[in-house]
């Protein structure tokens, strides 16, 4: 009996905290858009960089990798 003395309030602190902590992160917008981020990755349109064109209308070569000789 002298358990639930000290389980008590101490279950109803851990509650308070949570419910504390839960209350601070919605009204900073942690929560505000869950959906948008999961849509974006099935929206992505994967389309190839431009590639800058010369004033003589050809496209520059590519540049070689650089090496891993050091």
């Amino acid at each position: 009996m002298e358990a639930l003395y000290l389980l008590i309030p101490l279950s109803l602190a851990i509650i308070a905290l949570a419910a504390w902590i839960f209350l601070r992160m919605s009204d900073s917008g942690q929560f505000d858009d869950m959906d948008a981020p999961a849509h974006s990755i099935l929206l992505d349109e994967d389309l190839p960089a431009p590639m800058d064109i010369t004033p003589e209308g050809e496209a520059p070569r590519p540049h070689d990798p650089p090496s891993r000789d050091a």
